[in-house]
């Protein structure tokens, strides 16, 4: 059994599903790929910090930006530890994958034995070979094991439940909905400018909140943007780029951010900067938000 201090915390899952979406020119203010992987690192690090759901990488300025490469990033830094050569092997855009900061989800455990399993424990794998008998399938320990009956292709990741009966231990495929706990978030790119990010994510799927300087104040909108988020049961933050906020965008676009949002919010009154950076805003934002949300008993600490 592993001792107290390696065992991760199991991180319940938020009440609403929460999805980011940033721009793909989020890192066009940084020439070096060094600098621009550090960069969406934090991205990937508030997400999972705050139980992030999904983010959305949206072609703020139609076919230019970096999208493939932060969703490559991003994407890394969710897998566990343990899958990652199998999934990615050398790709030039991971060069620098060294220096992001782990994620340390319920979902990127520490343990790496059989012996250290438990039984109905949840584990992300990679199919590694089909048999007649099943799929066997690679967890991270120093084995592979069976999931009896299960027929995938080789290469496939899924999520698996942990079965111990006796001597005996097997996988049993199941969908990460079933999970109860925090399991990471997925990454989706959207074409199309901002009109595309919100004919991507469909009218009325989402609580729309777009953030910017020139929205209203968050603490004004606190009760209303909660109330609005337990009735939705799914919030998108919006977030701008290095060099437009939403509202130069969407002027930009011929659009109406304030018809397109359901809120557009200033989550940081009173900055003292000129311009708040993306990654900033979007780790201000979460953390405002989840206080909100809490506080107000929305979510559960």
């Amino acid at each position: 059994m592993s001792s107290p201090s390696r065992r991760e915390p199991l991180i319940p899952k938020r009440h609403l599903a929460l999805s980011l979406a940033v721009p793909a020119s989020l890192v066009s203010d940084v020439p070096h790929l060094r600098e621009k992987t550090a960069k969406i690192g934090l991205i990937g690090r508030a997400a999972a910090i705050f139980r992030v759901d999904e983010i959305l990488i949206y072609e703020d300025v139609p076919g230019k930006g970096d999208a493939e490469l932060i969703k490559a990033v991003l994407t890394y830094m969710e897998a566990p530890q343990y899958l990652r050569k199998r999934l990615f092997g050398l790709r030039p855009e991971l060069r620098y994958a060294g220096i992001l900061p782990p994620l340390r989800t319920p979902h990127h455990p520490l343990r790496a034995s059989v012996a250290e399993l438990r039984d109905g424990e949840f584990r992300e794998g990679v199919v590694i070979k089909a048999t007649k008998a099943g799929c066997l399938v690679d967890v991270g320990v120093e084995k592979l094991l069976l999931a009896p009956g299960l027929r995938a292709r080789v290469g496939t990741r899924m999520t698996f439940a942990v079965e111990k009966k006796g001597g005996s231990i097997s996988l049993r495929p199941v969908g990460r909905d079933e999970v109860p706990y925090y399991w990471g978030y997925r990454v989706l790119v959207a074409r199309g400018g901002l009109k595309g990010l919100f004919r991507f994510v469909g009218h009325g799927r989402y609580l729309i909140v777009g953030t910017s300087r020139l929205g209203r104040p968050i603490h004004e909108a606190a009760g209303r943007l909660a109330e609005a988020a337990l009735r939705a049961g799914r919030v998108l933050l919006v977030f701008g780029s290095p060099s437009e906020g939403l509202y130069d965008m969407a002027a930009r676009e011929g659009l109406d951010i304030d018809e397109a949002c359901d809120f557009v919010l200033n989550t940081l009154p009173g900055q003292g900067v000129a311009t708040v950076r993306t990654e900033e805003a979007v780790l201000a934002t979460l953390a405002v938000l989840n206080f909100i949300l809490v506080y107000l008993g929305v979510e559960r600490p």
